[in-house]
């Protein structure tokens, strides 16, 4: 299976600057039903992360999301295998890595992107376990 990152992303990708407020990013969060957003700075590179999560917490609406944001950012480039992706969220625990291309911003993969691959592809065992031999009242595998 040979898909790249940029065939599985989600294209449009939503971001936030540092600044903008927790309410603010909130409700780009809601209003697109999405779980996580790339904070970007100036040049459209990811400085931080911001999700679900971080959200939980009780905070004033007008905490600058600079303040929860994960500084660490995992990201990827667009043009590796979606192995890549997985691996990065396997070994870490998280659910999104950013997609970049030349340290800009194109996109975001989640985990539940990889489930949609996985779901597209039906998979069989190449070699089925044998069957139980019963010996007495056990069962010999």
């Amino acid at each position: 299976m040979n898909v790249k990152i940029a065939d599985l992303m989600a294209k449009r990708v939503i971001t936030a600057q540092p600044h903008h407020s927790v309410d603010h990013v909130r409700g780009i969060l809601e209003r697109n039903r999405i779980h996580a957003i790339p904070i970007v700075g100036p040049q459209g590179e990811a400085s931080g992360i911001v999700t679900t999560a971080d959200l939980a917490r009780k905070l004033k609406g007008t905490t600058p999301v600079k303040r929860i944001m994960s500084e660490r950012v995992y990201s990827v480039p667009a043009y590796n295998d979606v192995s890549a992706a997985a691996r990065i969220m396997r070994k870490n625990k998280i659910h999104h890595v950013v997609v970049t291309h030349e340290k800009q911003v194109v996109g975001i993969i989640s985990s539940l992107d990889l489930l949609k691959l996985v779901e597209g592809h039906r998979f069989t065992a190449k070699n089925a376990p044998a069957s139980p031999k019963k010996k007495g009242g056990l069962v010999e595998m």
